[in-house]
């Protein structure tokens, strides 16, 4: 097939893509599980939007069937690997995950017919893990590694899925635009019609980087004012890239890099290369945010909102405040609430989290 085709074949099944996405409660009645994707609630942080003078509010994406944000991602995901023909029926999903993306994975391929093979570092959280294997996924442990490294996860992933050959696919997650084209389409909308379009700032952290592109090039859209803001875990490189256009960070020298990547307890977030959603995304500026804050900050919320969040939401939260407190009071400041603290009791909800390492 030529490049041309090709091109008009991605086109073609991405906008198949974004009309199965949109399917939502005909008749009162969700057709399948993915009728059940997105379409999540704002919450206003009352204790938040007190102490800022802004309305801090945050999506509630742990609503969503798989407990998480991930599987817009995943529906997406699917939706234009089965409208291109890559995806065939009894095929298997492939994938390298920390553990959310896995399970949203998980569930879809149950809903949908597939096998489900996810490639994960032996250091994620043991909930997400027994939690991928009760959903009938195989999991597949590997060590930490950078990206260059054959042993990488995302590495082992596309050799997995290169061994199953047609009819499988390498979800690629990092790199496949239709983790972009799923928030571009869902959550973006979502969040400019909740807020009657005066949303004045949308922050969150980036994992692969597609929320934040595709939320950020939907709200700019509308209105360019919009300020978008990264919130980056100790040992990640993108704060640098936001700040000072490098991705760089100085736990990820050589001589000092620590056994996990991310030198955080908060999984699933920070990155140490430009995936290519995140090279999409629209980045006003960057807040680093420490695991202290990170923690300190999901106690919080369950002590004074009765939310119970996971690392990654404490921790968008938390640059929540600091954006609230650059713009000043009168603001509205939007973030992502992105799983449940159920997944992480032994990481940030443990009585010891937040200790130095």
């Amino acid at each position: 097939m030529s490049t041309r085709a090709l091109l008009a074949a991605s086109a073609a099944a991405a906008v198949v893509a974004a009309v199965l996405l949109r399917r939502k409660y005909r008749r009162g009645v969700a057709a399948d599980l993915r009728d059940l994707i997105g379409g999540t609630p704002l919450v206003r942080l009352r204790s938040l939007s007190e102490a800022t003078g802004c309305e801090i509010l945050g999506k509630c994406e742990f609503l969503n069937p798989g407990g998480s944000s991930k599987d817009r991602v995943a529906a997406a995901i699917v939706a234009e690997a089965e409208a291109s023909g890559a995806l065939r029926p009894g095929g298997t999903l492939v994938e390298a995950t920390s553990g959310s993306t896995g399970v949203s994975l998980a569930l879809l391929a149950r809903a949908c017919g597939y096998r489900c093979l996810l490639v994960v570092t032996d250091d994620v959280s043991d909930e997400k893990r027994r939690l991928m294997e009760a959903l009938g996924a195989e999991v597949e442990l590997v060590p930490p590694a950078p990206i260059a490294d054959p042993r990488n996860a995302v590495n082992v992933a596309r050799r997995r899925a290169a061994e199953l050959g047609a009819g499988s696919i390498f979800c690629n997650q990092f790199d496949n635009l239709a983790n972009m084209r799923a928030h571009a389409a869902g959550m973006g909308p979502e969040v400019w019609r909740q807020t009657a379009g005066a949303v004045d700032a949308f922050v969150m952290s980036a994992g692969t980087g597609g929320t934040l592109a595709g939320v950020s090039a939907y709200l700019k859209r509308r209105r360019a004012a919009v300020r978008v803001y990264l919130v980056d875990p100790p040992g990640s490189s993108l704060y640098y890239r936001a700040r000072h256009g490098v991705a760089y960070c100085a736990e990820q020298q050589e001589r000092t890099a620590r056994r996990n990547r991310y030198d955080s307890l908060v999984e699933g977030v920070g990155l140490d290369r430009v995936s290519a959603n995140y090279e999409r995304a629209a980045v006003d500026d960057a807040f680093a945010v420490g695991d202290d804050e990170t923690v300190a900050m999901a106690r919080h919320l369950l002590q004074a909102e009765g939310l119970f969040v996971g690392g990654s939401a404490a921790m968008n939260c938390v640059g929540a405040v600091h954006a609230a407190r650059r713009l000043g009071p009168g603001h509205t400041v939007v973030t992502v609430l992105c799983d449940s603290g159920a997944r992480y009791m032994s990481t940030v909800h443990a009585p010891a989290a937040g200790a130095p390492t």
